[in-house]
């Protein structure tokens, strides 16, 4: 929209998008006062409205600079411009101030401390040096203070600190980097730290103290408890044996690998091979946990073994507060630890830790001591976790702290729907119109505590977007907590089911921008979900839209002894892995080894008499049962350990041979994929002795290559040629890699999750989009 080359115009524009709490008014305020237009400035309930008046040209030149110049946080989602009567306005340029009027806007996420504070950190002569609250308009905490939009200190947690004269100043004025900074605050008006002792003979201490005993007692090799911005974590020194061991053991973490937090990136250098996409993701403002390689010891750095045992893996994170900043220490002062274990703070299967009160009894007999403050925490929010693939594409694995609130935008327009996700890394989403947003992490849904922290998650979420669900989605499975929440949440409203793997499939083609007009071939890997059948399905390729699908493929049935209970047993989900491809139970198998007598007993009866056990076609499962049948995991003490394991091994072998596993194919009107061949081919490798990495990565091509097979049937049978892969078992990068190559060297488009979560942290779009689409249809 061009105005005529002479005279004055005015115009207005309504921006949407995340636009406020990220500077967006003083950056409107100096492009505007740099050419020397007229006009104001203000937020509203529906984002920013600016109007401008001046010559044509310059309010051209100022309407390009706003849509392709926004501040480093914002986010513009788009500019309506109107042409209005010119007023006579000779300016000056004004910021007003917030028009609470009903709409919506984005909230951005919590960002990692930036570059301009960080040097005020350090600085003795700023009088903010050491402030572990530091932060402007570019940085620092916004979801997780947030209690209500629009965003103004008063709908915050730091409502409850009153600005010093000189912070007020600076939350005055329009040329200063934290104007309208809502969490603005220094050592004279902000938020202070303490520590709470949990060691006889140790002493409370507040501010600067605090953080001088929190550090000596992470020194001395004990577990601090640190307030951070979405909740407690659990910390002590990454390179201390006993430390790290006694953490393990006070949590029940089984062998579950830790977090690391390293002091900067040439720390994390010497304990990760990091690839230059790797070292993007690490220092981001986003500051999720990365998933790297572990570097072999060496005379650097030397992470205690029970940090990630068994794993070549190990997710490091940087500081992203100023308080994680200061417990590593500040040039000048006494060297700090390089590498905390930092892990979220709570029990296993609990939420994390938010208020500081509940810290001091939920996390009794973990921690030494509690290093706290004094601003609430307004809605949980755990550590993101990625991955980075070979070709420098990110996996989300966990979308939480510095994705969250941030919307999605749908390919299709939905009704306001509420979806609440599945059992295992629970999260929300709640959707209207052509955008979605998740929720954080929640965690597993089988606890009181858990289930509470959903419907506090969801009145924030709900209180932040403005959406008023009329649907309900949820999964099918009639036993998940998470379907029992959503039907006592629908309070009325319609309560539409999902098939989890449809769920799955549909979240992948939502990422992607598929509008659903073309079918696309779902391969659904994971652990389980509830099938139409009643058994329980996992190893499935769907011919799916969003709405509806057929099964085309799945893998053979075995038996799942005792249910998902059984899960915890990779040797007897192995040894009925045998019994279903009438295999026998060799004395000298590892899975028969694992096993007791009376148990191997009570188990052939189990299978022989078809009790106490349901049908699977799980690849999750199957790779258990290989990881047992290869000798690397016969108890799994938490979810997914004998799969994460057999990758592990795998990726020692990968690129020994080429050899691959067979599996058969047969037409059972589905098309089955049976596992049988590859056993009897796997087993004869470990009677010749071939060591357990390299079963493991003919295993993996093995299933790599029959995907492949199913999925050129399905293009020849039916023309589509869109895949999606999807599901808890495609956070295997060797496996999805595999895959992946193999398709796209023969002419397929595949789909593969990056922002949104493969396994059940990504369901809940699925269910969004399903049960929108299905609403849409019946009321057309």
């Amino acid at each position: 929209m061009t105005a005529p080359a002479t005279g004055l115009v005015r115009r207005r524009l309504t921006v949407r998008g995340t636009v406020q709490g990220v500077g967006f008014r003083p950056h409107v305020h100096r492009l505007a006062a740099g050419l020397g237009l007229a006009g104001f400035v203000g937020n509203t309930g529906d984002g920013v409205i600016v109007e401008v008046e001046g010559p044509a040209d310059d309010v051209d030149r100022f309407c390009a600079a706003l849509a392709e110049q926004p501040p480093p946080l914002a986010t513009v989602g788009g500019i309506a411009a109107e042409d209005l009567p010119a007023a006579g306005d000779t300016g000056p340029f004004t910021i007003r101030s917030t028009e609470r009027a009903a709409g919506r806007t984005h909230l951005p996420p919590d960002t990692a401390t930036c570059a301009d504070c960080l040097r005020e950190l350090a600085d003795p002569a700023d009088r903010r040096h050491r402030h572990p609250f530091i932060t402007c308009t570019h940085c620092g905490p916004r979801f997780t203070i947030a209690t209500g939009m629009p965003y103004d200190r008063e709908a915050t947690t730091m409502a409850g600190f009153p600005m010093c004269p000189s912070c007020s100043r600076e939350y005055g004025d329009p040329a200063d980097r934290r104007f309208h900074a809502q969490p603005v605050a220094c050592p004279a008006c902000g938020p202070r730290l303490t520590l709470v002792p949990g060691l006889a003979g140790l002493r409370p201490a507040r501010g600067a103290h605090a953080l001088a005993t929190a550090r000596a007692l992470l020194a001395a090799g004990r577990i601090v408890a640190v307030k951070g911005l979405g909740g407690y974590h659990l910390a002590c020194d990454a390179t201390d044996e006993r430390a790290v061991a006694t953490l393990r053991r006070r949590k029940e973490r089984g062998g579950k690998a830790f977090a690391v937090m390293c002091a900067d990136l040439a720390t994390a250098e010497l304990i990760a091979v990091l690839s230059a996409a790797e070292r993007v993701a690490l220092t981001s403002a986003r500051r999720p946990i990365v998933l790297l390689r572990r570097r072999t010891p060496t005379d650097g750095l030397r992470l205690a073994d029970q940090v990630c045992p068994g794993s070549p893996h190990v997710g490091v994170i940087l500081p992203y507060t100023p308080v994680h900043t200061l417990l590593f220490g500040l040039p000048g002062h006494p060297p700090g630890p390089r590498a905390l274990v930092m892990t979220s703070g709570n029990r296993s299967g609990e939420p994390i830790v938010t208020d500081d009160a509940e810290a001091l009894t939920r996390l009794a007999g973990l921690a030494d001591a509690w290093l706290a403050h004094d601003r609430p925490i307004a809605a949980p929010c755990d550590d993101s976790l990625l991955r980075v693939r070979p070709d420098g594409t990110e996996q989300v694995l966990r979308r939480s702290r510095g994705y969250v609130p941030r919307p999605l935008r749908l390919p299709l327009a939905v009704p306001p729907v509420l979806a609440a996700g599945g059992d295992l890394k629970n999260v929300l989403c709640l959707g209207e119109g052509d955008q979605a947003w998740f929720g954080p992490h929640i965690g597993d849904m089988g606890d009181l505590a858990t289930l509470e922290a959903a419907e506090r998650a969801e009145r924030h979420l709900t209180r932040l977007t403005g959406v008023s669900p009329r649907l309900v989605a949820a999964d099918r499975h009639p036993g998940y907590h998470s379907t029992g929440w959503a039907r006592r949440r629908a309070s009325g409203m319609p309560v539409r089911l999902v098939q989890h793997h449809h769920a799955h499939i549909a979240s992948a083609m939502a990422e992607h921008g598929l509008d659903g007009t073309t079918p696309v071939i779902g391969v659904a890997f994971d652990g389980t979900g509830y099938g139409d059948d009643g058994t329980v399905w996992g190893g499935e390729v769907l011919l799916a839209d969003y709405t509806g699908y057929r099964r085309f493929a799945r893998l053979t049935p075995a038996p799942l002894p005792g249910g998902d209970a059984g899960v915890a047993n990779p040797c007897r989900l192995a040894l009925a892995r045998l019994w279903a491809a009438k295999l026998p139970w060799d004395p000298d198998l590892p899975s028969v080894e694992a096993c007791t007598e009376v148990e191997l007993a009570v188990l052939r009866r189990q299978l022989d008499r078809r009790v106490a056990w349901v049908p699977t076609s799980s690849m999750g499962r199957l790779f258990d049962a290989v990881s047992s049948l290869t000798g690397v995991c016969q108890r799994a003490g938490y979810e997914a350990q004998a799969a994460l394991e057999l990758e592990a091994a795998a990726l020692e072998a990968a690129d020994a041979d080429s050899v691959a596993y067979p599996f058969a194919l047969a037409d059972e009107g589905v098309l089955a994929c049976d596992p049988a061949p590859m056993l009897r081919a796997l087993l004869a490798d470990r009677r010749r002795g071939t060591p357990a990495p390299v079963l493991a990565a003919r295993f993996h091509r093995g299933v790599a290559r029959a995907v492949a097979g199913i999925c050129h049937r399905a293009r020849a049978e039916t023309g589509l040629t869109t895949v999606a892969l999807t599901g808890g078992v495609f956070a295997n990068g060797l496996l999805e890699e595999e895959i992946a190559s193999l398709l796209t060297r023969a002419g397929f488009p595949v789909l593969r999750h990056g922002e949104v979560p493969p396994n059940d942290g990504g369901l809940a779009l699925g269910q969004l989009m399903v049960a929108g689409r299905a609403h849409n249809h019946e009321t057309e």
